[in-house]
């Protein structure tokens, strides 16, 4: 039986893998101090022999004894949120970089065989050309895609310096059944979801026109197993379905899907937004066997069908 660590492992991408984890045989720790993640999201597992909780801030300690004799790790633990990162850039950069760097540092004194780090779409910024591919500059516009590009750059130099197996995947706008629709920096799809289900209009920041590369969680964890089990290192891969929605339409869509016929309210653009994102995957496609299994609509829906 490998083992397998999960930072972040209350949180909405971390749960789930956790989840598929243990479903595929692993035996799993999972780490979290609670500070953004949900102990309800973990209680399902906690009366399970093959998972173990550490609750702990990776910012102030380095957990190379959570690590000992693990296989693989994976890394979600961060603060999220562009909009969150603005108001506090302190707070995310402590936990997205000091806490990074005291995880990496930790899987190398334990010598795990592999790490895969959550880093983000929004490190490609606004410019460039569409689809984002992993050969464009990079223009990190607020602190939180700053952190991540951190993230994901010091993982690398751990393969180039330490030999440490590590990769890092860009994630576009991931959503999913479970994702708090409540919270103050919830993401667009479960919070507008939410909003329409209880017959309320949503907002949106802008002209509606900001298209994004919605991704449903379950290609997400595909992505983080390939990585994980893979013989590729040193290497920062987008992980996306390969589309794009326009805010608008992911209105219009809720509308169909619902059956409603609700109008959103536009207000201004927020600072640190990016205007588009739209992966390119070719290159997760051709060294990870990386292939979206579930698309945007039937996401959507099974998401839908979770919250009514």
């Amino acid at each position: 039986m490998t083992t397998a660590v999960v930072t972040g492992a209350a949180g909405f991408i971390g749960s789930n893998l956790v989840r598929r984890l243990l479903s595929d045989g692993h035996e799993v720790r999972g780490i979290d101090d609670f500070s953004t993640g949900r102990r309800e999201n973990v209680e399902p597992f906690e009366s399970r022999s093959d998972f173990s909780l550490h609750e702990l801030d990776l910012a102030e300690r380095t957990p190379t004894d959570v690590l000992s004799d693990a296989d693989y790790v994976f890394h979600q633990a961060a603060v999220p949120s562009v909009p969150r990162s603005v108001d506090d850039p302190q707070t995310t950069t402590d936990a997205n970089c000091v806490g990074t760097t005291n995880l990496l540092v930790a899987a190398r004194d334990a010598d795990v065989d592999s790490v895969v780090v959550a880093s983000s779409s929004s490190v490609y910024g606004s410019g460039g050309s569409l689809p984002k591919a992993e050969s464009q500059p990079t223009d990190p516009e607020s602190p939180y895609a700053l952190s991540k590009y951190w993230t994901e750059k010091l993982a690398l130099q751990f393969d180039e310096l330490y030999g440490l197996d590590t990769v890092a995947l860009r994630y576009f706008n991931v959503f999913g059944p479970g994702q708090d629709p409540d919270s103050e920096y919830a993401a667009v799809v479960p919070k507008f979801a939410k909003l329409m289900l209880d017959g309320q209009r949503p907002h949106i920041y802008g002209d509606g026109e900001q298209s994004r590369d919605f991704t449903y969680i379950e290609n997400v964890l595909d992505a983080n197993i390939r990585a994980a089990e893979s013989d590729v290192s040193g290497e920062a891969f987008n992980v996306a379905t390969g589309g794009r929605t326009t805010i608008t339409e992911l209105v219009e869509t809720l509308n169909d899907h619902l059956g409603t016929s609700i109008d959103p309210v536009y207000d201004d653009p927020r600072p640190g937004d990016v205007k588009h994102s739209y992966a390119d995957i070719s290159k997760a496609k051709r060294l990870l066997d990386y292939e979206p299994t579930v698309s945007f609509e039937a996401g959507l829906e099974r998401t839908i069908d979770a919250l009514e």
